[in-house]
């Protein structure tokens, strides 16, 4: 077999050193390219060669004009898939609960509301006629300081004039919209669908989860489409989460608490 080019041997010592801590995970700037040619003895082109191959893999990131920097390893959030209404769609008190019972720190935007001409998805998930008007609730979400999900929920203003009018108000609602519509208006959610798609993130997301501008780290958006018992939608939420900190486990039936299973796995005899 023909040797391992030289890049190629650079690029797995600088891989090594950044997954052992030796060139920090948190940030970190890489030396530059000069610096890195004395180290290794190398070519520019080696060297960008190498950097390259840790760029694709999402070790390191390079800005223009700043220098390549190793990206900060994330802890994934793992959210489950259950039948209860939390989870993808939830609202923030209750993915603020999900978030605090994994030991994790939850924040939440104060809602952005606006009142908005439906159109696109939200006209045809409401079934509206395009121009109608529908109210918009925008938070940000977050968990231990970093920028995790992005949630936008419409309503149809006809639920603020048979007397939702909290809706409009730029106020956390407690204990959940869902509820509040439901206790003024007696509209019950009786079901819902949720729809799933990955795709490219657009500027917005890029900007707010910090994530590289070629794509390269796509977004995970789910579509949850609430029904009232006569077969009504009264609510889309659109919620999308960075798949490099995101991770979806369904559950159904009798499954035992993953913890465990992660403990007998550790504790297994080999």
């Amino acid at each position: 077999m023909p040797d391992t080019p030289k890049w190629r041997q650079i690029a797995e010592n600088l891989r090594q050193k950044i997954e052992s801590g030796e060139l920090g995970r948190d940030g970190q700037v890489l030396p530059s390219e000069l610096e890195l040619q004395d180290t290794y003895n190398a070519s520019r082109n080696t060297i960008r060669d190498a950097v390259k191959w840790l760029v694709t893999r999402g070790l390191v990131v390079t800005r223009p004009g700043q220098g390549t920097f190793v990206v900060t390893m994330i802890d994934p959030f793992v959210t489950q898939l259950t039948d209860d209404g939390a989870g993808p769609g939830a609202e923030s008190t209750a993915y603020a609960s999900e978030v605090a019972a994994q030991s994790r720190k939850p924040e939440t935007s104060v809602p952005r509301v606006e009142i908005k001409k439906a159109d696109g998805l939200v006209a045809v998930e409401l079934r509206l006629a395009e121009g109608t008007p529908v109210v918009s609730r925008h938070q940000q979400r977050l968990i231990d300081g970093t920028p995790w999900s992005l949630q936008t929920t419409w309503y149809s203003m006809d639920l603020v004039t048979q007397g939702a009018v909290r809706l409009i108000q730029a106020e956390e609602i407690s204990p959940g919209v869902v509820n509040y519509i439901e206790q003024v208006l007696g509209i019950k959610q009786a079901g819902w669908r949720d729809r799933f798609q990955v795709r490219p993130p657009d500027r917005r997301e890029t900007e707010f989860f910090h994530l590289p501008d070629d794509g390269r780290i796509a977004v995970i958006e789910i579509v949850r489409t609430g029904y009232d018992e006569s077969g009504q939608p009264f609510r889309v939420t659109v919620t999308t989460y960075p798949a490099d900190r995101n991770q979806f486990v369904m559950l159904a039936g009798d499954v035992p608490d993953e913890s465990v299973l992660r403990g007998a796995a550790q504790g297994g005899t080999g």
